[in-house]
């Protein structure tokens, strides 16, 4: 892998690391752990395929028409690879059940996924070259995300599943594609001047659309790149360029640093909960006082929740009405997580338990203190209980599952009960499957399983 210096265009360094990337260079953790991101990605979206907002996409897509050449995941359709990685990007992000990296901070397989893997099966691909493309892509979004913060995310409202995912998903392409640093640049570009996604549409069908698009910018940056089309190579620093228009912080060196642990990768954070990822913390620190102290929910006098202030602008929806909504209300989760409701159950968000008078008597109890300077994933709660007395407990949703084997363990289960009532005994096979991916000759057969 080269070494990138300061001296070096951001734009132009980040492709060359990118493109540069090798299969050998990637340990056997870094390949365990991408592996796991694989069978994650499939399960939300084989889970969120029939999905009213997926249909919606999937109907629009069907009417466009073209080339049949790539799966569209829970479905008998077939369709063009970029609108196979627009509907099957949207699946993946529909339930909210996928996975995320604070570097960014988003959510990143389900930016790079729908894109690699339509390409691959349009390529006839192996599973190696699309395990080793996959990293490529996943570290570059995770630098790029880490350049622009605070200010991108958290001060001016952009999405970065869908802006900084976008690059992700041109330089995971590009690099399945074979092109060189100076072509991948030139992707970027194109991503660049794409990207785009609002916070303010969470709990919308628009922040799963954000996931679609991301894949879908990112698959046609590196198609048209590998045809000749241009756009400048230095996209993130030059004048109006995607760090000055898009953050009032930008920080090259952050991109240019390594990484804590060597790669990004390692700090995946994987879903248990089908909710933002900011409500984890509270939702775990609130699940473990009502098992420790067997709580019941009439017993609850008071909640007292403090969490960082950047989660007043990503998950305060207070008296959410639908389902999406109630996946970005840190009141209603943690009302959930203590009348003991199960919220990894797709069916816990719903229009009936957001309107259920007994949870919302309890959400209502929820007080929320807004921290400065906190890990957005960092959670303390406070119960004051009808006997006066006081219980508290504290949580991070921040740290990674550091034994990647329990860690693989616990993602299957997690696959096989989203995926075991759609597809049967074929669930298994898809596990299998992704198991050995990096011996797969071509992927065709593993995603001719998901339809």
């Amino acid at each position: 892998m080269n070494v990138m210096t300061r001296t070096t265009g951001l734009t132009r360094a980040l492709a060359e690391q990118s493109s540069s990337l090798t299969y050998a260079d990637l340990s056997a953790d870094a390949r365990a752990l991408a592996r796991q991101c694989v069978l994650d990605y499939l399960g939300c979206a084989l889970a969120g395929a029939s999905d009213g907002l997926t249909r919606i996409v999937l109907a629009e897509m069907q009417e466009q028409g073209g080339n049949e050449s790539a799966t569209v995941l829970g479905h008998d359709a077939r369709l063009p690879p970029l609108s196979a990685a627009l509907v099957n990007g949207t699946a993946g992000h529909a339930l909210d059940f996928d996975d995320v990296n604070m570097a960014m901070p988003g959510h990143p397989s389900v930016a790079i996924l729908p894109a690699l893997l339509a390409l691959a099966e349009e390529q006839g691909s192996r599973g190696a070259d699309v395990l080793t493309a996959f990293v490529a892509g996943y570290e570059l979004q995770c630098r790029i995300g880490r350049a622009i913060a605070p200010g991108h995310y958290d001060g001016l409202g952009f999405h970065s599943t869908a802006t900084v995912g976008s690059f992700g998903a041109a330089a995971a392409c590009a690099h399945l594609l074979g092109l060189d640093a100076a072509t991948t640049a030139v992707a970027l570009g194109i991503a660049g001047t794409q990207a785009a996604g609002l916070k303010s549409m969470f709990g919308t069908m628009c922040k799963p659309l954000h996931a679609g698009k991301a894949s879908y910018h990112g698959l046609l940056a590196a198609k048209l790149a590998r045809r000749g089309f241009t756009s400048r190579d230095d996209v993130l620093e030059c004048g109006q360029g995607f760090a000055s228009t898009h953050s009032p912080d930008f920080h090259p060196e952050r991109a240019l640093a390594p990484p804590p642990r060597g790669m990004y990768l390692f700090d995946n954070l994987f879903k248990y909960h089908a909710a933002c990822y900011l409500t984890h913390g509270p939702i775990e620190a609130a699940r473990s006082l009502r098992t420790r102290h067997a709580l019941a929910p009439e017993q609850v006098a008071k909640v007292h929740l403090r969490v960082d202030g950047a989660c007043d602008r990503v998950c305060n929806i207070a008296a959410p009405r639908t389902g999406l909504e109630a996946k970005f209300s840190l009141r209603l989760t943690t009302a959930m997580a203590l009348a003991g409701i199960e919220t990894g159950a797709l069916a816990s968000y719903s229009e009936a338990n957001a309107a259920d008078p007994a949870l919302v008597a309890l959400r209502n109890k929820v007080e929320l203190d807004f921290q400065s300077g906190w890990p957005h994933t960092l959670a303390e709660i406070e119960l004051e209980l009808a006997d006066g007395s006081r219980v508290e407990a504290r949580h991070d949703a921040g740290v990674p599952n550091a034994d990647i084997a329990d860690q693989g363990r616990r993602l299957g289960q997690k696959f096989a009960a989203l995926v075991d009532p759609l597809l049967g005994a074929r669930a298994g096979e898809i596990t299998n499957q992704v198991n050995q991916l990096d011996a797969l000759d071509n992927v065709r057969g593993m995603l001719a399983l998901c339809r």
